[in-house]
């Protein structure tokens, strides 16, 4: 019972390190603190084409390895601007980071008064 045990805990831990379900190839969300320097570069691509923005939020959700990203990004810079267009902006600005992506998901909002 306590070979099995650890057996079963070492798999578990060693899907989590990979950022994987064991068996299920489903990628679970990091749960570090710090970003990895994809999601640092890009914020600060973002931070400076969008200097008016309020919310920002990189997150690499590829498992760390910079394939697919998602971007949470408030500014009022998108006032008056259909999604397809505020999407368009976040894409132009990113176009040389953009070139080594599999995939990315945008979100953008206008703040709220």
């Amino acid at each position: 019972m306590l070979a099995c045990k650890r057996i079963c805990c070492g798999a578990v831990i060693s899907a989590l390190r990979s950022n994987r379900v064991a068996g299920s190839g489903q990628v679970l969300q990091r749960c570090l603190s710090t970003q990895t320097d994809g999601e640092v570069r890009i914020a600060e691509v973002l931070r400076e084409k969008f200097p008016l923005a309020s919310k920002l939020k990189v997150v690499d959700i590829s498992g760390g390895c910079g394939a697919m990203y998602e971007i949470h990004l408030e500014s009022s810079e998108f006032e008056g601007k259909r999604t397809v267009q505020q999407h368009q902006l976040v894409n132009q600005a990113l176009k040389n980071e953009i070139r080594g992506m599999h995939g990315l998901r945008i979100f953008t909002d206008i703040p709220k008064q």
